[in-house]
């Protein structure tokens, strides 16, 4: 993998992170147009980093006054908003303690596989345009742990990770202005864990990776500027809850991925 196309996938994944199109079945398209080695999870690691650092760069002053609230260590609206986010994490955290394998190599099933998978994504889309709920309410406990169960379903290229977990809160009837910022922040400690150990193990050296320092480098530094823009529009997208736009772009993205795979 050349620094250009780190960087290219680098912008693609910090575009397409926040917008509900799947950001790793696009790396998977576009590695394999550029013939790049998308199987290479060391860079798929590094580059999710990336957005979740534009993530805490965005919601830096709301992430403070969580932690400020919840190390209070009493029952207030941050320790239970916390609560909720832990609670969301245990679905994907089993996925990556006993089906780590299994998840990496998914990767390596192919583009058609990935355009498969956009089908569903733009099925679980189109769903909260047809179904909406008449009440909406906060995230419960129970909300935080289904939409978690959404979230460790995504781990699969092609299904989105923001699109399923916000399609599955819309679906719940759950207050779509809340849902943008739950998704976004229910995903920090997962991948900075994943990566923190990544880095223990040092497979983040060009060594190790097989990938430059360069590339690594502009590869992170891409998907970091380029999430900062898309996770902006993705929050003003959810409050106004127009999802089918991406429903229409994911089947046609999935169509001409599956017969030019």
């Amino acid at each position: 993998m050349g620094t250009l196309d780190a960087i290219l996938l680098g912008l693609l994944q910090g575009l397409t992170e926040f917008l509900p199109v799947s950001s790793s079945g696009h790396l998977v398209i576009l590695g394999n147009i550029l013939g790049a080695n998308v199987e290479n999870t060391t860079f798929a690691i590094l580059v999710h980093a990336a957005t979740v650092l534009a993530t805490i760069t965005v919601f830096w002053g709301e992430i403070l006054h969580l932690l400020r609230g919840g190390l209070q260590f009493k029952i207030n609206p941050e320790s239970k908003y916390l609560l909720k986010i832990v609670i969301s994490m245990i679905p994907v955290m089993i996925v990556g303690l006993f089906f780590k394998d299994s998840v990496e190599a998914l990767f390596g099933n192919g583009i058609r596989f990935v355009g498969c998978m956009l089908f569903v994504t733009a099925a679980l889309l189109l769903l909260t345009h047809f179904i909406k709920p008449k009440k909406t309410r906060n995230i419960t406990a129970k909300d935080a742990f289904i939409i978690g169960v959404a979230q460790a379903v995504a781990v699969i290229p092609g299904i989105s990770r923001s699109g399923s977990t916000i399609a599955t809160g819309m679906l719940l009837g759950d207050d779509k202005t809340q849902l943008a910022k739950f998704s976004f922040l229910m995903v920090l400690v997962p991948i900075l864990g994943e990566a923190f150990l990544e880095l223990l193990k040092g497979e983040f050296s060009p060594a190790s990776s097989g990938i430059s320092g360069y590339a690594l480098t502009a590869g992170f530094l891409a998907a970091y500027l380029s999430g900062l823009f898309a996770c902006k529009v993705m929050i003003r997208i959810v409050s106004r809850g127009k999802l089918w736009w991406f429903a229409l772009y994911c089947a046609v993205a999935g169509t001409v991925t599956v017969c030019l795979g």
